[in-house]
């Protein structure tokens, strides 16, 4: 993942732009996380940053960031891999669907995805074509507001934007992705990012509501 490039606006006072610099750089982290399994760079990353350097510096977040950092720290990049390979791929029908179309329409490939589509081509963007996973994975749509939140086109990286987006494909259904981890008996170490993933987006739900 590269770098979030946070545009120098006016209209944003330093304390918005270290909020939205952090918000940005934790939608990055989980949606790596949730891409593929982590290397051991990245773990080490995340075991190297304590409470202090929690990705959002909000009291909410402490306990479950305290939590993915215990768990990075005892644990090897082969066990997350081993994990991310019988929890979201296995063999035939994984454990844990990402994909949004999976909890919104009950299947794979539905309008949920086509949805995102349109949304995404209204914003200009397009998926690369080196990438094989579909729009409505988790992975993706965290990028997006990633993107929106960072991106230095503020005609579409805009607030706005972002709560669109993610009250429209997100919000609806990341909940139940969350109990689906929670649930997986072959889920430990991904048990961390469920519940930091559940907290973050609780607390933008929360933001977002009060535009």
């Amino acid at each position: 993942m590269s770098e979030a490039n946070i545009p120098q606006t006016p209209e944003l006072s330093q304390e918005g732009l270290a909020e939205d610099l952090a918000r940005a750089d934790l939608y990055g982290l989980l949606a790596n996380l949730f891409f593929q399994p982590p290397d051991q760079v990245l773990l080490d990353q995340i075991s190297a940053s304590g409470n202090a350097d929690n990705p959002d510096n909000q009291a909410p977040l402490a306990s479950v960031w305290t939590d993915l950092v215990e768990a990075a720290k005892h644990s090897k990049a082969s066990d997350w891999k081993a994990e991310y390979d019988s929890s979201f791929l296995g063999v035939g029908k994984p454990n844990v669907f990402l994909y949004g179309s999976y909890y919104l329409a009950g299947h794979l490939h539905e309008k949920p995805l086509l949805d995102i589509r349109r949304s995404l081509l209204q914003f200009g963007l397009e998926t690369s074509d080196s990438v094989a996973e579909t729009e409505d994975h988790i992975a993706a749509l965290f990028e997006v507001m990633r993107y929106l939140i960072a991106g230095e086109d503020v005609e579409i990286a805009n607030l706005t934007n972002q709560r669109i987006f993610f009250n429209d494909h997100i919000r609806p259904w990341y909940d139940e992705l969350c109990d689906a981890i929670d649930a997986d008996p072959e889920t430990h170490l991904y048990k961390a990012v469920s519940a930091l993933t559940r907290e973050f987006l609780a607390i933008e739900g929360q933001s977002f509501d009060m535009v």
